[in-house]
């Protein structure tokens, strides 16, 4: 005899997708404005990309396109305790963008100019001064720019926050709760999960998609396919060892960035992990390796310094190295924000209220347009009509 399965069945004004610090933000946000919100997390909030990062609370190095949410985002750090309850060990210690030539040099000295508008306040540092005022760096740097209001925090600490902050505010958080399929019915949006073993519908006027490296399958049901690939970052811990470094520490070009947090720890990080699986990544023992010359050359206080650990994780990455933030082309009532690229720790929390605004008003002040999702795709399907093979019955 065929067993009976009741299905849990819940009703909510928003239903979010994704516990991340977008995701959460964004529930807090709403919550706070009256709103019933149900956020589903398929693992714990704060686990995934927004937990694994390195931690940098940076506004130097972005896109100009990215600067006015960074700038919004730079206000709510500012005041991180009174909104979610602790400080997240972030400290505005600066952001150091090491030159190690003098090509280099002139993209950081280009980059200070066109962001100058958004009032970053970068200093550029160089020769005799560099010297002085940077006795722990390696021979190989020729200069850098400093943004002296950036910083760091602790994504472990931060990220679960919020959404305890947002279940405080009044979100039905559920974790490890696996959504399994997503449509809209002509009425609500229908979301059915797996909950505990048990199936789970949530039905709501609003749908948000933070789903983070997972929320272009999400997207893709609702007829918006989006170039979204998993990367994995390479990230390595030391023991602590007596301060010497008083600026979180990035490379123009890429390939390393390091901060010392209050214990001593140095945080490394720089080339790529590996998959496992679908979900789970793991460090390479080749990318530590080629890392550890480097961060030495930089910082030769390193050489003799103990690893402690290593990890990775699966993050989101799109072709342009731009997120999407903002209303779905094709469902009205649908909201995405995912694909940050390794780089939404700083950003998550405005980009998180942007899409309250998108869906308490209509609009927001901070502009989004180059986030659209509509940049992957085609015209003819931007028609705002959910087409019936979306619909759950």
């Amino acid at each position: 005899m065929k067993r009976h399965v009741s299905i849990r069945r819940m009703a909510a004004d928003v239903v979010i997708v994704g516990g991340g610090i977008v995701g959460a933000s964004a529930a807090l946000a709403l919550a706070v404005a009256g709103r019933k919100v149900v956020l589903l997390e398929r693992d714990l909030c704060g686990s995934r990309s927004s937990g694994i990062n390195y931690g940098g609370v940076r506004r130097q190095g972005r896109p100009p396109s990215q600067l006015p949410l960074a700038q919004r985002a730079h206000r709510i750090w500012e005041g991180l305790p009174e909104l979610i309850g602790i400080d997240g060990e972030y400290v505005r210690s600066g952001h150091f963008k090491l030159a190690r030539s003098a090509a280099d040099m002139q993209a950081l000295e280009a980059y200070a100019e066109i962001s100058k508008p958004f009032g970053l306040g970068i200093e550029l540092i160089s020769g005799a001064r560099l010297r002085a005022q940077c006795p722990w760096l390696g021979g190989a740097v020729v200069g850098g720019s400093l943004c002296p209001e950036d910083g760091q925090a602790n994504p472990r600490l931060v990220a679960p926050a919020f959404a305890r902050a947002a279940q405080r505010a009044g979100v039905q958080i559920l974790e490890r709760c696996e959504v399994r399929e997503a449509g809209y019915d002509g009425t609500a949006f229908s979301v059915r999960a797996e909950l505990d073993g048990e199936p789970l519908q949530v039905r709501a006027a609003v749908m948000i998609n933070c789903a983070g490296a997972w929320a272009g399958k999400l997207a893709e049901g609702f007829g918006e396919a989006v170039p979204l690939f998993s990367g994995h970052p390479n990230m390595a811990v030391t023991e602590p060892i007596p301060h010497f470094l008083p600026w979180s520490l990035g490379v123009e070009g890429g390939s390393i960035y390091c901060r010392q947090v209050g214990r001593g720890n140095v945080v490394l990080g720089g080339g790529r992990g590996y998959a496992q699986d679908e979900r789970r990544a793991r460090s390479s023992h080749e990318a530590i390796l080629s890392l550890l010359p480097q961060a030495v050359e930089l910082l030769p206080a390193l050489r003799h310094v103990h690893i402690i650990r290593t990890w990775s994780g699966v993050e989101g990455y799109l072709p342009d190295r731009q997120p999407v933030l903002g209303p779905s082309g094709t469902q009205a009532g649908l909201f995405h924000g995912f694909g940050f690229c390794g780089a939404g720790f700083q950003i998550g929390p405005a980009a998180g209220e942007v899409l309250a605004e998108l869906i308490l008003h209509g609009r927001s002040d901070t502009p989004i347009d180059a986030f659209s999702i509509r940049r992957f795709l085609p015209v003819a399907d931007f028609n705002l009509v959910p087409e019936p093979e979306r619909k759950i019955q």
